[in-house]
């Protein structure tokens, strides 16, 4: 299901959203993070996917794999530990702490005694965890009823206390709010709520770096590169953190916009047709976890709002199509790693492309220049291989047999 977004604007960049998320402050995100050695060096790679891009009868069709990111597997790698390394610097003004030394442990002993909390389907809590895991402070994650032991274990891997609740994610974050205020611990949430902004913006301002690679990657921050951007939808804060670092570089001439979720999570559709942030209508329970959020974040809501442009809903067949799709590759396109929330913009795509009345209305046609992001890999790697067919590691086998293969000839 597909709705235009009639509160979308084109427009330079508002200067009270600038206030709050800029491309200043991502740079300055991503200069720090840059010394935590959880993270590979070289920045994702930019995928041409030409094979693909001819067979949906669109121009160019282009992969950010935020699955490589580090060993966490997504983009969430950005997001926590930059909100949590700001949060320390908040918490301890006086120390004149270096934020670089903080990503390489250097006040362990600061830090003993300080414990972080946070819901998560996964991918958030596992960067936290990692993340506290370097800087010296203890965290406690709260998963809900749907995550599955595997995430689970992934998670504690990193030395997180798992803790689990009934119900779905919107339960877990009341209950990590609830134990955050009885243990006088700080929560470290990608989502907002009344009176909680802070870090959920320093969650989705680290995100600016995965934009900021795009901009870089393609040559200029002034000739705009894309004309379309699926992204995915969750709580916001992805689409958020992308769109308004395009938005503040492109301005006016900013790409299309268009969120994906599932069907059954449909909380940012929902907000689109009340123009409020506003809740899922459906069970919340999806194969895409990191998408299977019942309310949107009405910080991240600020941004979408008037910069957005469509928001459409997908099965979570959709989803696993694509993925098997992007395992697969072609004669032209490498094969890819896609997990269930990884594959939702391309899932989104392809459904559009579908429906020629649609395609239309997004404007979508052989002019079309596509951008989705891959944000994640196999980050429950039973559940992908059970998925796709095939385990994660045939897949990367068989990708790096093809660019052997293109290097010799």
């Amino acid at each position: 299901m597909l709705i235009a977004n009639e509160r979308a604007t084109r427009s330079a960049y508002p200067s009270e959203l600038q206030s709050v998320m800029s491309v200043a402050n991502a740079e300055e995100s991503r200069d720090w993070i840059s010394a935590w050695d959880s993270l590979n060096p070289s920045p994702t790679p930019l995928y041409e996917l030409n094979g693909l891009a001819h067979s949906l009868g669109i121009g160019k069709l282009y992969l950010k794999d935020e699955s490589v990111r580090s060993d966490l597997g997504s983009f969430k790698a950005l997001g926590a530990p930059i909100a949590l390394a700001r949060l320390i610097l908040r918490l301890w003004p006086d120390h004149n702490l270096d934020p670089k030394l903080l990503f390489k442990g250097g006040y362990r002993s600061l830090l003993e005694a300080f414990t972080v909390i946070s819901a998560t389907d996964g991918n958030h809590g596992k960067g936290l965890a990692a993340a506290a895991q370097t800087m010296g402070c203890h965290c406690v994650i709260v998963l809900h009823a749907n995550v599955s032991e595997e995430r689970e274990q992934a998670i504690a891997r990193f030395g997180a206390r798992v803790m689990r609740v009934q119900g779905n994610y919107d339960a877990s974050v009341e209950e990590a709010a609830r134990l955050a205020k009885a243990n006088d611990w700080h929560v470290v949430s990608d989502t907002s709520y009344d009176g909680y902004e802070e870090v959920p913006r320093d969650v989705m301002q680290g995100y600016g770096t995965v934009a900021a690679e795009i901009v870089e990657a393609s040559g200029s921050d002034q000739t705009v590169p894309f004309t379309h951007v699926f992204l995915q939808g969750g709580v916001g804060g992805l689409a958020a953190g992308i769109l308004s670092y395009f938005w503040e570089c492109y301005g006016e001439r900013r790409p299309t916009v268009v969120i994906v979720e599932p069907v059954q999570a449909d909380c940012l559709f929902q907000s689109a047709l009340r123009g409020i942030a506003s809740k899922a209508t459906g069970s919340v329970d999806s194969v895409m976890a990191g998408l299977a959020c019942g309310e949107a974040s009405p910080l991240a809501w600020r941004f979408l709002v008037s910069g957005a442009d469509y928001f459409m809903t997908i099965t979570d067949d959709d989803a696993v199509a694509a993925m098997r799709l992007l395992a697969i590759g072609n004669a032209v396109d490498l094969p890819v790693v896609s997990g269930e929330s990884g594959a939702a913009g391309l899932a989104g795509l392809i459904e559009l492309l579908s429906h020629a009345a649609q395609a239309a209305t997004v404007g979508l046609g052989p002019d079309a220049r596509v951008l989705l992001i891959n944000t994640e890999g196999a980050t429950a790697p039973a559940a992908y291989q059970a998925l796709v067919g095939q385990s994660e590691a045939q897949v990367l086998a068989r990708q790096r047999n093809r660019v052997r293969l293109s290097q010799s000839t």
